[in-house]
């Protein structure tokens, strides 16, 4: 009775925690040229695959209390696991339900559902856990109460069929193979419940019920199958960052994955994770995969902690010897999309960079990322420059893109090339040619900064009496779009913008919205929101941030002038100043 009283508060512990977590779940879909690049990194990717094999075995009995307890305890790594494609989600309006799963939802009452446990051999594991979820439903709204099923024999041939163990293996051949198709199909039926029959809502109750380890292969498999439940993340979410269970670095590169592959970010859980890195890292003296996989998975997601970049950069510079080339390579390009700079710079420079070199990367492409990685990070050498400035890089690029090179691909291109102009000192290899089709690249803003951006502009065109003051969404040919130009006199006098002034100070306004930031315990401008407006300072302008966070559509026509004319004050006369 004492095991059941425990399984009745684990059932309501899954109800209370599903009124606690109600995080939001924040859609950040990164950068274009930086996520292309950073994905093309990734190092832990997920090839684990499960068999379908949803026969059930002869259940073994087990003390009531342990029963739902051990529901999933099957759900083990396994490294040879075929992936499962996912199961269609019952509803009652279907037209070809099986009879079993439409007797389940039209049931109403608590006999009703345990009747269809009772001498019923179609009845799957599945079918078990879907009406343990309904019992839970019940019994958390007073519909029913425990005690009146808790020591009903049905109940129990239920109970029994989720918490069932694995028989032991012999030394029969035979039974071996028999047994070993038995435990996939375990694991395997338990998954599908999970992710599958039981539907979002009522998998995301269940995550409570389940170990952490079991936890982390749940997320991961949603990664796999690229599924974005958003309730049964944030349940995930929950539910992991709330355990006092460390995850050591394996697990914690396989959760990072798991948010990076289905933009899913959630910071508490983003803490967790990097304060259990912290404790695992110094453990850690012989493995650089998982490190690569946590820095590429930090990169994508954009999530900004020093402390976790300054530790994972130590142990890079204690274990370069064992550090594969694509994951030191994750170091610079994550660093450089998180606008991190160690205070161990010099030692990165001259321990880590040369030892990558472009042999090291099977595809030109990828070595165009690194490079692209070390021009914002500051970090770029004239022969890393010259080597993808080259006519015969580009053209070996070509190859490799029989389709004409992406637009992302010519904007990396344009920021090296604009970067070897104006501030790589004494450079005198080549440039990109005038006439180059790289410089014919469409780029455009995505629809939320576009708000932003057209929002900005007609508070602008309200402030500039006239259309000749203000160029809007003009090409800087360095890779990016400038959102709008003006020219101002000392006095603030706006200036026609198509003609040269002497004395005219150049403003280019750029908005910058929740993708140019990065994100977590260390808020800043990204890698490359950064490189662009360095690269507009040394072109002359004097770069004016319109952040979304001071900056808002929402605001009245009135106040959005006033920001602005606020906004010049403040540049024109600090540059009078100097």
């Amino acid at each position: 009775m004492l095991g059941l009283q425990r399984y009745a508060i684990v059932l309501a512990n899954q109800f209370f925690r599903k009124a606690t977590y109600s995080g939001n779940a924040l859609r950040s879909s990164t950068n274009v040229a930086t996520k292309q690049a950073t994905q093309g990194n990734k190092s832990n990717e997920v090839t684990n695959k499960v068999e379908m094999d949803t026969k059930g075995e002869e259940p073994i009995k087990r003390p009531k209390g342990k029963l739902v307890a051990t529901a999933f305890e099957n759900l083990k790594d396994d490294a040879n696991k075929e992936r499962i494609l996912p199961e269609p989600k019952l509803s009652s309006t279907s037209p070809s339900l099986p009879p079993i799963d439409e007797q389940i939802i039209n049931a109403k009452t608590v006999n009703s559902l345990l009747a269809l446990a009772e001498n019923n051999s179609t009845l799957t594991r599945k079918h078990a856990l879907r009406i343990v979820s309904i019992l839970a439903d019940w019994t958390s709204m007073n519909r029913a109460k425990l005690s009146e099923f808790e020591n009903d024999s049905r109940f129990l041939r239920i109970c029994r069929m989720l918490g069932r163990s694995v028989p032991k293996e012999n030394n029969s051949s035979t039974k071996n193979s028999e047994n070993k198709a038995t435990i996939n199909g375990f694991r395997t039926d338990d998954l599908n419940t999970v992710l599958g029959v039981a539907g979002d809502d009522e998998a995301a109750k269940l995550i409570a019920s389940i170990s952490v380890p079991q936890m982390v292969r749940v997320m991961t498999t949603l990664a796999i199958r690229r599924r974005r439940s958003t309730p049964l993340l944030r349940s995930l979410a929950f539910n992991i960052s709330s355990a006092n269970e460390q995850l050591d670095l394996k697990q914690c590169a396989d959760v990072f994955y798991a948010m990076a592959s289905l933009n899913f970010q959630d910071v508490v859980l983003a803490a967790k994770l990097c304060a259990d890195i912290q404790v695992m890292l110094p453990k850690n003296n012989d493995k650089s995969a998982a490190i690569g996989s946590i820095l590429t998975s930090l990169g994508i997601l954009k999530y900004r902690d020093l402390d976790v970049l300054e530790s994972l950069t130590q142990w890079m510079l204690q274990h370069s010897d064992i550090c594969r080339p694509q994951d030191l390579s994750a170091l610079f390009l994550s660093s450089a999309t998180l606008n991190f700079k160690t205070t161990q710079m010099e030692q990165v420079r001259s321990k880590l960079l040369g030892t990558i070199v472009q042999q090291d990367f099977p595809k030109n492409h990828d070595w165009l990322n690194h490079v692209w990685a070390l021009v914002l990070g500051g970090l770029c050498d004239h022969k890393h420059l010259e080597s993808v400035l080259s006519t015969a890089f580009i053209e070996n690029l070509q190859s490799e893109q029989p389709a004409g090179l992406t637009a992302t691909t010519k904007m990396k291109l344009l920021n090296i090339n604009s970067y070897a102009q104006l501030i790589a000192s004494n450079y005198q290899g080549p440039f990109l040619a005038k006439e180059n089709a790289v410089f014919d690249v469409p780029i455009s803003h995505g629809k939320s900064k576009q708000i932003l951006v057209n929002g900005m502009l007609d508070a602008l065109k309200s402030l500039l009496s006239s259309n000749n003051y203000v160029k809007s969404l003009q090409d800087s040919k360095m890779g990016f779009l400038i959102d709008a130009l003006c020219v101002f006199d000392a006095n603030r006098n706006p200036l026609p913008v198509d003609k040269d002034h002497q004395d005219g100070i150049r403003v280019a306004l750029m908005v910058v919205d929740y993708h140019d930031i990065c994100h977590g315990a260390h808020r800043a401008a990204s890698g490359i929101t950064t490189l662009c407006f360095d690269l507009l300072e040394k072109k002359g302008y004097r770069v004016l941030p319109i952040p979304y966070n001071e900056f808002s559509t929402s605001d009245k026509l009135l106040k959005r002038v006033q920001y602005l004319e606020a906004k010049f004050k403040s540049l024109i006369s600090s540059k009078t100043n100097k």
